[in-house]
């Protein structure tokens, strides 16, 4: 197999796994103080986005494009491909991890003493060890000012990745953007 139909099925696989996460995203954003917010009336989407690095789009980056869209326009921002204030760019990659807890327990062990005539319960103590692997996905949404070409905001989602039907799939992605522009205490300008 080529080297790039590896990466390009690696990376779509990496997007359908990021957006089955199976728990609540753990939500971060940071904001530049610098920025005046006041003056982004517009927007558009950066070309091309970190998700679509190889020239085409998905399933899912379409379903984070739109969600992101969808709570821009919320908050009164047009969307604008021509003469934007703002670009968003999205990512998206997983890391595969390994959780190891390890917990102290008692048992018990029985044993006939000849000398009571019956059995003796004897406890003793033993850790425990559990290893869990799971594959943690992180979503990044930036808004770059146009005219200074800096970030201005950035949102990020972090969660654990599973598998889900296509429609709980798009639920958890519009949750996870949603959660992240939760944190977005800007609006547009009343035009």
């Amino acid at each position: 197999m080529q080297p790039r139909i590896a990466f390009r099925l690696f990376a779509l696989s990496l997007l359908l796994l990021l957006a089955a996460c199976a728990s609540t995203p753990r939500v971060a954003t940071q904001a530049d103080p610098s920025a005046d917010f006041g003056r982004y009336r517009s927007f558009a989407f950066y070309t091309p986005l970190a998700l679509e690095q190889h020239g085409y789009t998905t399933i899912t980056s379409n379903r984070v494009r739109a969600a992101v869209r969808a709570q821009m326009e919320a908050r009164g921002y047009a969307y604008d491909e021509a003469s934007p204030d703002l670009w968003v760019n999205l990512n998206a990659y997983m890391q595969d991890k390994t959780r190891v807890t390890t917990m102290p327990e008692v048992d018990y062990d029985y044993y006939y003493s000849y000398r009571a005539r019956g059995y003796v319960a004897v406890p003793y103590w033993r850790d425990r060890t559990d290893v869990h692997q799971y594959t943690e996905g992180t979503l990044n949404i930036d808004l770059v000012d146009v005219q200074r070409k800096q970030l201005v905001w950035e949102g990020i989602a972090v969660g654990t990745v599973g598998r889900a039907d296509p429609q709980r799939r798009g639920e958890q992605i519009d949750a996870a953007v949603a959660a992240m522009f939760a944190r977005f205490p800007y609006r547009a300008p009343a035009r």
